[in-house]
């Protein structure tokens, strides 16, 4: 008799084992849950850097339009608003500092933040596409020299916004650095006839 029930339990065992639910949806989280949050993680990094491409802009912006009033003037000797290349820097990273933290290195050389300002005869004669060379921003013919009252001028500014998860960068940027590093550039430009300020 004992004989006779063994095989039915251990049958209606295996049965129960295979018809088991228990821990199904522990397996499927664990294997969903990586890329899951990796691509959560990806649109907020997203977000963050599409925001502080708008904060950028709106500091050139900002900048263009004091250098434009001679607000900021750079070697005009009529007037006591000069600043230099690093202090103009100082101002924009000031512009930016709710995101963007600037410290006195990276204002005294660039090594994310790449300003550049410069004196133009014609609007036409302003450059339409980014400095690039093998893959990765240019940097050597940026420089700082805007010009005086009544002169066309062009600010831009180009930042090496850092990325940790690169998935959607090659959706939103052309940029592939070389160098190995992965960033978005943030490219802004501002192009003004400057006022005929005294």
């Amino acid at each position: 008799m004992a004989g006779s029930t063994l095989p039915k339990t251990s049958k209606s065992g295996l049965k129960r084992l295979y018809r088991s639910k228990d821990g199904a949806a522990a397996i499927e989280f664990a294997l969903l849950a990586i890329p899951y949050f990796l691509i959560v993680f990806a649109i907020i990094e997203t977000f963050v850097a599409y925001t502080a491409e708008q904060l950028v802009a709106n500091a050139v912006d900002t900048m263009g339009r004091q250098l434009r009033t001679g607000n900021i003037t750079y070697k005009h000797t009529t007037t006591t608003n000069d600043k230099t290349e690093v202090e103009f820097r100082r101002l924009f990273c000031g512009e930016i500092s709710i995101l963007i933290q600037c410290g006195e290195a990276e204002i005294n050389k660039a090594n994310k933040l790449y300003l550049d300002a410069k004196q133009y005869t014609n609007f036409s004669d302003m450059p339409t596409t980014i400095p690039m060379a093998n893959g990765d921003l240019n940097t050597t013919g940026l420089s700082f020299a805007p010009g005086g009252p009544g002169t066309r001028n062009m600010l831009r500014a180009y930042y090496k916004w850092d990325i940790i998860t690169d998935l959607l960068r090659p959706y939103i940027s052309n940029i592939r650095p070389t160098s190995g590093s992965n960033y978005f550039l943030i490219v802004e430009t501002s192009a003004f006839k400057n006022e005929d300020y005294p």
